[in-house]
């Protein structure tokens, strides 16, 4: 029986019915090769499209013959974030539906991959204070999270002392295995899974390994779900690591709705499509994506152009960064509509001090909390005759007599971290140096290994392998000592994580990305009771929290900040609440010095590609003075400025828009300059802006301008007078190429500075 994503009664009959004719007359005498797509189609009746394809499916002369039978397979009509349907098509049929009325684009579906406590605190986040004050956490914030699902019955979920469900909220909490009605509560106020899209590429769900509803059976969800509105859970901890006075979510009286699109081996980028169009239809009221793709045109990015929908209806859209740092132009979920999410550290280490034979001491990182060891025997087995990668420890490369009883040095790449240490474990290692590459820079990521084990910097790393290739000097064997400390707080931070991807973007270079970062490593949230806390099969613990990194974690924390924000100024756009995010972040760290790139090295100073306007700051976020809005026809005209074409921007817009004569600039927070690089060339650009006064009603703001190196900056007028709230006043910058530069990009800023306010905007500079 074939489900329809429909979520009132009318329309569930009309399409059944529809869809039986469409099945009974649809055939095709091309190969039984079959292929999913996503269909988009001008937004107008979907009885007038699907009727425009009966009638040319009836008339086709391919049609007609019918020596090679093959039926369609429609999965989702999608009528919010998009217009259009996904369906498995053989290519006669596919150019049968092209040749349609009504017809804009088709592509094929893919998978899309996940990006993947103290948090609050570190944030600033506290009781009767700021964003966590009585009037921010009592009103009805609803956020959407798009993931693996969410456990039901986990304490981060409880609806203790919460009023009732909305009438607003239209969603419902759909049945499936292991899964009822009654999983939902009024905490998580709505739940749907979605996988025909991922079925059709993979195969059927194994069911004795995940489930076909809502329910998480990888944690991932859970984790994200917890950290943008988990309740309150006090001693929360990782078998007693990272106990705090408790765990929560950014905004944790906020509801929650749980659709499941992404399963054992990724997301079908039709089921992710499904759950937004859901979502929206739902009425929630922020949408969290920690997902995505490659870097592509946005005419071709599902999120993109879903999203596009959810921000028409006023919804906020939080996405991950993506984890293919430090490598530039790697940012993934670029469309400005997107709030894009870089990860970062927070100031709470696990500790663990690694003393080789020279006496030479490591600090790493470790989730172990056990006793050390002593003067070990070090195994590194691409000296010592271990099979193909036994230098990566990938699955069946140890040999058990070179291993047994040593701690085994492994390096990162070619498999998962927490796999290589289950093959170390399962050949007799007593322990695990997990070093990392010159790729993965100075990382200290804790993971929930199967056996103690400590993660290894680079610069580190170098040191402790030519030790051993030196055997350990004359007259000793290569050893070392472990200790582990636990956890520590108070660490220099926030850095930028190595893993977040980077800008520029390839698919919007005119948008400085990522965003803003927030914290994305070594997170404690909730987990699912199905899944080990180290992702393997052989492991047998289950945690109620779990300790995991990425820009997955990241995300979820704006996606609660935002709802924060929004509980406050309920009449706020979207990308007003950006612009909130955006202009008061912060570029110091704990230390009040720059915030660090641990991709460079942590006493190297991030820019804006690596963590856009800056790191987020809960506590000025709520009142940042000015704001850079945003409409749909802006978006639109941002479109037109890239030249797309007039189908293009349809799969925007759903009906036909006109592009002006000049576009404009988007209005958006940051700049983004490409000039020529050359003395001889003095490229000049000048962007408009027009900002918002949200803060005092008579305000004057003065311009400070810090010039990216070898370009001059000009800001008319030098001063902005405000005399009420809301009021609009506008700007015009003028970037000046006045020398040429070696480097690819220099940065700077723009901050408007009242007596209350300073409003910044990043600078980044792409020399051309």
């Amino acid at each position: 029986m074939l489900f329809f994503p429909f979520y009132d009664n009318r329309p569930m009959m009309f399409i059944r019915s529809l869809l039986f004719l469409f099945f009974l007359f649809f055939t095709s005498n091309a190969s039984s090769l079959k292929q999913t797509y996503v269909i988009h189609t001008v937004k107008t009746n979907t009885k007038d499209i699907v009727s425009s394809l009966l009638n040319s499916l009836q008339t086709d002369s391919n049609i007609q013959d019918d020596n090679d039978f093959a039926l369609p397979e429609i999965h989702y009509i999608y009528e919010n974030a998009m217009s259009g349907f996904s369906a498995t098509l053989t290519d006669n049929q596919l150019e049968t539906v092209k040749n349609s009325r009504g017809f804009i684009s088709a592509y094929p579906d893919e998978l899309l991959s996940l990006h993947t406590t103290h948090s609050h605190e570190f944030l600033g986040l506290e009781f009767g204070i700021g964003l966590w004050n009585k009037t921010s956490l009592s009103s009805d914030v609803i956020i959407g999270l798009v993931d693996t699902g969410i456990s039901p019955e986990h304490v981060s979920f409880r609806d203790t002392h919460m009023p009732p469900v909305p009438s607003r909220w239209r969603g419902s909490c759909d049945e499936g295995t292991n899964f009822s009605s009654s999983s939902c509560n009024k905490k998580i106020i709505g739940a749907g899974a979605f996988y025909k899209g991922y079925e059709s590429i993979v195969g059927k769900i194994n069911e004795t390994t995940d489930f076909r509803s809502a329910r998480d059976a990888q944690g991932h969800g859970t984790h994200t779900a917890s950290t943008a509105a988990g309740d309150i859970v006090r001693k929360a901890s990782y078998f007693g690591l990272a106990k705090g006075r408790f765990a929560s979510g950014m905004r944790f009286s906020s509801r929650i709705a749980a659709y499941k699109a992404c399963w054992a081996l990724g997301c079908a980028s039709t089921d992710v499509l499904a759950a937004i169009d859901r979502a929206i239809l739902d009425g929630v009221d922020v949408i969290s994506l920690s997902l995505g793709g490659s870097s592509r045109p946005f005419y071709v990015d599902p999120i993109a152009i879903a999203a596009f929908g959810a921000m028409q209806k006023n919804i906020f859209v939080s996405c991950s960064a993506g984890n293919s740092g430090p490598a530039k132009s790697t940012v993934s979920n670029g469309a400005p509509w997107l709030m894009t999410v870089a990860a970062s550290y927070t100031d709470r280490t696990f500790p663990a001090i690694v003393r080789i034979g020279t006496g030479k001491k490591i600090v790493g990182s470790s989730l172990y909390k056990g006793k050390g060891f002593e003067n070990l025997s070090l195994a590194f087995n691409t000296t010592a005759g271990g099979g193909s990668g036994a230098e990566f420890c990938v699955r069946n490369s140890l040999r058990r007599e070179l291993v047994e009883g040593k701690i085994v040095i492994c390096l990162r790449g070619a498999g998962g971290r927490t796999a290589k240490g289950e093959e170390v474990k399962q050949n007799g290692g007593v322990a695990m140096l997990l070093v990392s590459r010159q790729t993965e820079g100075e990382e200290l990521l804790a993971d929930p290994h199967v056996l103690p084990a400590v993660s290894i910097g680079y610069s580190d790393g170098i040191v402790l392998l030519k030790y051993i290739a030196g055997g350990g000097g004359a007259a000793n064997a290569t050893v070392a000592s472990i200790g582990f400390r636990g956890t520590e707080y108070g660490a220099r931070a926030p850095i930028v994580a190595a893993f977040s991807s980077r800008g520029p973007s390839v698919a919007g270079p005119e948008i400085v990305k990522p965003d803003i970062s927030a914290p994305g490593l070594n997170i404690l949230a909730g987990w699912s009771p199905f899944s080990s806390p180290s992702l393997l099969r052989s492991d047998p613990r289950r945690v109620q929290f779990n300790i995991i990194s990425g820009t997955s974690m990241a995300c979820p924390h704006v996606s609660g900040i935002a709802a924060l924000i929004k509980s406050v100024h309920g009449d706020w756009s979207p990308a007003m609440i950006k612009s909130a995010l955006l202009t008061t972040a912060s570029t110091t760290d704990n230390r009040n010095q720059p915030i660090g790139d641990m991709g460079a090295g942590p006493n190297s100073a991030a820019t804006a590609f690596d963590f856009g306007a800056g790191h987020v700051d809960t506590t000025r976020a709520v009142d940042p003075g000015l704001v850079y809005d945003l409409s749909t026809v802006d978006y639109l005209n941002y479109l037109c400025s890239l030249s797309y074409t007039s189908e293009r921007i349809l799969l925007f817009s759903g009906t036909n828009y006109t592009c002006p004569p000049t576009p404009g600039d988007l209005n958006y927070p940051s700049f983004a300059v490409n000039l020529a690089n050359g003395a001889k060339m003095k490229t000049v650009r000048s962007y408009r802006r027009t900002v918002t006064n949200v803060g005092s009603p008579a305000c004057e703001y003065m311009a400070h301008v810090e010039e990216p190196k070898g370009v001059e900056v000009r800001v008319e007028p030098k001063v902005l007078k405000f005399q009420k709230v809301r009021e609009r006043l506008s700007y015009t910058v003028t970037f000046v190429a006045a020398a040429s530069r070696d480097s690819s990009s220099s940065f700077g800023a723009l901050v408007w500075i009242s007596d209350k306010h300073k409003v910044r905007s990043p600078i980044a500079v792409t020399w051309e």
